[in-house]
């Protein structure tokens, strides 16, 4: 069995030539368009720092090959897929993951999820040492995503915890929290799969959900170490970012919260983990998540 490190190795060098074929690919536009001078040169970057996926390390305690986490400039970008219809209910599936809890806590209920009507959406209040942050959770889309995030939020594993890690780099503003932890390795003691966006893409198609498309300003999603591999740990996205869509969004940051978010970036981050990439500056604390209904 290959070890994390020759994991991550083998993710890198995946990321470095899939950089290159689009980087390849930019030159040839670049030389079709200078003659006719009607579109702009296509630029495209990447954060190779922190590439395994958003997470540092393992949420779960589980590996997989990472997927090309590279982020583009490109002002075209896909807007993610119109979700599709679910059922009244669903049912979910939590497995035990290969690392512990990193905090005593029990796996969600996970038959009978209702979708529509009153539990279509949530409303959650999250108070930080930097602010209060307002959610709206999206149950239609991703209920079993917003499940275990309620279930975890009834059972107090929010509190205390830091928002261990957020990034500046271009085409990737993200503010990321969930792990008890603070490391990055940090999960429930359960594992789950992607819902919305991945969900709407044909299954096992991974060139569908190689190409990045756009996680708006406000965007709650989970941050996963790799398919079905999502846990306790969730990114905010604080600026319009480019991602694979491999990453389950299952919510909003309400309008009247998005000033808190806006304080946080700018006090910005202290590259510990690479260029752009690090730990806020001032520590952002989750003091209480509350589900309001």
């Amino acid at each position: 069995m290959p070890t994390n490190e020759q994991r991550r190795a083998a993710a890198k060098r995946k990321l470095e030539r899939q950089l290159a074929n689009r980087a390849e690919r930019a030159r040839k536009r670049k030389q079709l368009t200078i003659a006719g001078s009607v579109l702009g040169v296509v630029l495209v970057v990447a954060a190779v720092t922190g590439v395994y996926f958003l997470t540092r390390g393992d949420d779960s305690g589980s590996n997989s090959d990472a997927a090309d986490a590279s982020l583009s400039s490109t002002p075209a970008a896909a807007a993610p897929p119109s979700a599709k219809a679910k059922p009244a209910t669903v049912d979910c599936a939590y497995r035990d993951s290969a690392k512990p809890a990193d905090k005593p806590v029990g796996k969600p209920k996970a038959d009978g999820i209702p979708t529509t009507g009153v539990d279509a959406k949530v409303s959650v209040s999250v108070e930080t040492t930097q602010g209060p942050i307002g959610l709206t959770l999206n149950n239609a889309e991703s209920p079993c995503t917003v499940n275990s995030f309620v279930s975890l939020a009834a059972q107090n594993y929010f509190d205390g915890t830091s928002c261990h890690r957020m990034t500046a780099g271009e085409g990737l503003k993200v503010l990321q929290c969930g792990d008890p932890t603070g490391t990055g390795m940090g999960g429930p003691g359960y594992e789950f799969d992607n819902e919305y966006p991945t969900d709407q893409y044909a299954p096992n198609d991974p060139a569908a959900t190689s190409e990045p498309i756009a996680y708006k300003r406000g965007v709650l999603a989970m941050a996963n170490a790799g398919p079905g591999t999502n846990g306790s740990q969730f990114f905010i996205v604080y600026s319009d970012s480019m991602l694979p869509p491999q990453y389950t969004i299952f919510g909003t940051v309400d309008d009247n919260s998005l000033g808190t978010l806006d304080k946080i970036a700018e006090l910005g981050q202290d590259d510990s983990n690479g260029p752009g990439d690090g730990k806020p500056k001032q520590p952002v604390t989750i003091q209480s998540v509350r589900i309001d209904r």
